[in-house]
C-alpha cells in the first residue's frame, strides 16, 4: 500500500491583520469618546468655571475681577454669567439679576424689564432718567446706572441701545425733531457705558426709533410717558443651522 506523503503546514503572513483590525477598533472607539467629550452642553460647562474660579476668589488663590471692584460687590453678583445668552436659563439668570439690582427703580415705574423673542430689554424710561427735551442722563440716576452697568458686565454679550419718543412733536434750540431726540438720548447712554463703565465699541450699537415703536397707547399721558425711554437690548445670537439646514 502507498504511503501519502505528508504536506509541511504553511506558516501563515496574515496574523497581523487580527492585531490592526483591534488597533483600529480601539482608535475608533478613542475618537468616538473624544468628540463626544467634545459636544459638552456648553452652558453646563460654563457653570462649571464659573463655580470653579467663584471658589478660588473666595479663598484668596486669584484676584476680583475689576467689575466686582464696587458696582458687583456692592450688589452681591458673581462674576460672570455662564457663556451663551442663547440658553432660556441664561436670560431668566440675567433678568433676575437686573430686576434686583434695580429693584426700586422698577417699584417707582423708572424701569420695565421684559423678555421678547428679541432678547431682554431694559427700558430706561424718560420719568427716571432723562429732563424733558434732552438727552443728558440726570446725575441723580447715575447710582441706578451703576448698578445696571455692574450686572451688564457680566452678560459679556452685544448690547443695542435703543431710543423712544412719544408721538407729541418737539423743537427746541438742540433738537429739530423725535428723531434727533430719539438717537440723541441711545448715543449718550452708549457714550455713558464706554467711556465710564469700559464697554467695548464693537459690541455695541445705537438705533433711534422716534415715536414709531411705542409700548403703549400715546393716547394718555401715561403711555406716552411710558414710550419716552431708552431702551438696552440683550439680543438673543442666532442658534447654528443644523446639518440639514445647510444643505
Amino acid at each position: 500500500m502507498r504511503r501519502r506523503r505528508r504536506v509541511p503546514r504553511q506558516l501563515s503572513h496574515d496574523r497581523w491583520l487580527v492585531s490592526y483590525a483591534d488597533f483600529i477598533t480601539l482608535l475608533f472607539a478613542f475618537f468616538v469618546v473624544m468628540y463626544s467629550a467634545a459636544q459638552l452642553d456648553k452652558r453646563r460647562a460654563g457653570k462649571l468655571a464659573t463655580a470653579i474660579q467663584t471658589a478660588f476668589q473666595q479663598y484668596g488663590s486669584l484676584p476680583p475681577k475689576p467689575a466686582e471692584v464696587g458696582g458687583l460687590a456692592a450688589i452681591g453678583v458673581p462674576s460672570v454669567l455662564p457663556v451663551g445668552n442663547t440658553e432660556r436659563d441664561d436670560f431668566e439668570l440675567l433678568r433676575k439679576r437686573v430686576e434686583e439690582a434695580l429693584s426700586g427703580e422698577i417699584a417707582e415705574g423708572e424701569v420695565g424689564v421684559r423678555v421678547t423673542p428679541e432678547g431682554l430689554v431694559i427700558s430706561l424710561r424718560e420719568v427716571g432718567f432723562f429732563d424733558s427735551g434732552s438727552a443728558d442722563i440726570r446725575a441723580s440716576s447715575r447710582p441706578a446706572f451703576d448698578r445696571l452697568a455692574a450686572v451688564l458686565q457680566t452678560a459679556q454679550t452685544d448690547l443695542r441701545v435703543e431710543g423712544h419718543t412719544d408721538n407729541l412733536p418737539i423743537r427746541n434750540t438742540h433738537f429739530t425733531s423725535n428723531w434727533d431726540l430719539s438717537a440723541a438720548r441711545a448715543i449718550v447712554t452708549v457714550q455713558l457705558l464706554m467711556t465710564k463703565y469700559n464697554f467695548a465699541p464693537e459690541h455695541l450699537a445705537v438705533a433711534g426709533y422716534a415715536q414709531y415703536r411705542p409700548v403703549a397707547g400715546n393716547d394718555t399721558a401715561e403711555g406716552r410717558a411710558m414710550n419716552r425711554r431708552v431702551d438696552i437690548v440683550v439680543p438673543r445670537k442666532p442658534r447654528p443651522l443644523s446639518p440639514a439646514q445647510l444643505e
